[in-house]
């Protein structure tokens, strides 16, 4: 069997890599640094793609023989794209915004492989509970919110306030650990349980 491959991931986010640690796939982290700015009239999906890409590319020139993994998520509500909040108030005004209905959770995951890119989107609705003002408020206290795009972490506190999820709660999470391994694999890369990533070409 080849040996395992060399993997970056191109995020800072502790969530991404313990995901990663999961399904046992040993990694380097090196954040990319992108611009994400939303491009006029640009929609979600391939507002969210076209970050997971860049920043895949970014590290993928400066690390040509390494399996690159990037991913980009954003919440999306009324066609309104919320990404991290500025302050508690902000992240206030997202979550009373949330309450009692639904959403949508975009992320994009990105393979890059010396001068080949594989990317995809996952959507997935989430469906939060009513909340009060003072559930609201004792959230932002625990601090989680502070660096999530939507204001709410699905695996930590935040669970409490999401009453339902209509896909893969991975993709929430901000990985979507199937989509990896089906992109992982159209980038020439095999997934081996238990042995992280080795060169499919070479088995």
């Amino acid at each position: 069997m080849s040996a395992p491959l060399r993997v970056i991931l191109a995020s800072a986010s502790p969530r991404r890599r313990e995901l990663l640690a999961l399904v046992g796939i040993a990694h380097e982290v090196w954040p990319a640094d992108v611009d994400e700015s939303v491009l006029p009239a640009e929609a979600p999906a391939p507002h969210t793609e076209r970050l997971a890409r860049a920043k895949a590319h970014a590290l993928a020139v400066a690390h040509p023989h390494a399996v690159v993994i990037a991913a980009d998520t954003i919440v999306v509500v009324d066609d309104d794209i919320l990404g991290k909040p500025r302050d508690e108030a902000h992240a206030a005004e997202m979550l009373r915004r949330l309450a009692g209905r639904e959403h949508t959770v975009y992320t994009a995951i990105a393979v890059a492989r010396d001068a080949r890119t594989e990317s995809a989107v996952e959507a997935v609705r989430v469906t939060f509970r009513r909340l009060t003002d003072g559930e609201i408020a004792a959230y932002i206290a625990t601090r989680e919110p502070m660096d999530k795009a939507g204001a709410y972490g699905i695996q930590g506190y935040g669970a409490t306030i999401v009453e339902r999820v209509d896909g893969d709660y991975f993709s929430v999470m901000g990985l979507g650990l199937r989509r990896l391994v089906e992109l992982l694999g159209r980038a020439g890369v095999r997934y081996a349980f238990g042995a992280g990533v080795t060169d499919a070409v070479r088995q």
